[in-house]
């Protein structure tokens, strides 16, 4: 399974709303993709299927912008994946019956497969990830002598 560049830029807007969260300070367009090195562009695009899904709201004004649309440990990594990609991308039902017993056993590989990366998608909220980063940025800032 790879990640695409979409829903890939997507979490790391996420994630620059979820560090805000906290202060309830919006962040704008311009703000996020500078950064997080994300084209302008791009990134409209993006937080307008993020607005469209719920889990981000904008706010109209001067001190207006983007800000999640709740508690950053309530959305979930599978959400912003669902939300980007359509619901139920990692697990879907949408292959074709195989005709042979072989066919079949490789499907339900495949299956649990997509199951198990669900599983893992469901169990991280943006709130571990923003939790994640700062202790590596600790951990970056730490010398020794």
């Amino acid at each position: 399974m790879v990640i695409s560049n979409k829903s890939e830029y997507a979490l790391l807007a996420l994630l620059e709303l979820a560090t805000c969260y906290p202060n309830g300070e919006a962040l704008q367009i311009r703000e996020i993709a500078a950064l997080q090195d994300i084209p302008n562009r791009y990134l409209e695009q993006l937080l307008a299927t993020l607005r469209r899904g719920g889990l981000i709201k904008s706010i109209r004004g001067a001190k207006g912008g983007y800000v999640l649309a709740r508690d950053p440990g309530k959305i979930t990594v599978l959400d912003a994946f669902s939300c980007m990609e359509g619901s139920d991308i990692v697990v879907s039902d949408s292959e074709p019956t195989p005709n042979t017993v072989e066919g079949e056993l490789i499907q339900e590989v495949w299956q649990e497969a997509r199951q198990a990366a669900n599983s893992v998608l469901e169990k991280y909220t943006l709130q571990d990830l923003c939790e994640r980063r700062s202790m590596r940025k600790q951990k970056e800032l730490m010398y020794y002598i």
